[in-house]
C-alpha cells in the first residue's frame, strides 16, 4: 500500500513505516504525531484511488522524529569576468525527519 501525498507544497510518494526528510515543520516537537489530509493518489491491493483533487477520508499518519535537520551545504558562487567581482554564498536547507506510520484510506 503507498499514497501520494502533499507536504508543504511538495508531492511525496509515501509507504508506511518508512522515514523520510520534508521541508521544516514550524512548531514541530519530537514523538509527536502529525495528521496529512491532503491525499492526491491511494494504491491498496492493486486498486488505484485518485482523488479529485484529493481522496475524500484518506490521510497519512506520520511521528516526527527529528523536527530540524539541516540538509548538506550548497555553495553558490557568482563571478562577473574583467570586473573583479567574485561573490561566494552559501545555504543549508531545513528539513524535518518523519517517520510514516499509517496510511488510512
Amino acid at each position: 500500500m503507498y499514497a501520494i501525498v502533499e507536504i508543504n507544497g511538495q508531492q511525496f510518494k509515501v509507504v508506511q513505516g518508512a522515514k523520510m526528510f520534508v521541508h521544516h515543520i514550524k512548531n514541530a516537537e519530537s514523538g509527536t504525531t502529525v495528521e496529512f489530509d491532503k491525499v492526491l493518489l491511494v494504491e491498496a491491493d492493486g486498486v488505484i484511488t485518485v482523488g479529485t483533487p484529493t481522496v475524500e477520508g484518506a490521510k497519512v499518519v506520520c511521528e516526527i522524529v527529528s523536527p530540524l535537520v539541516k540538509g548538506e551545504k550548497v555553495l553558490i558562487f557568482h563571478k562577473k569576468r574583467r570586473k573583479g567581482h567574485r561573490k561566494l554564498n552559501g545555504h543549508r536547507q531545513q528539513f524535518t525527519e518523519v517517520n510514516i506510520t499509517e496510511i488510512i484510506a
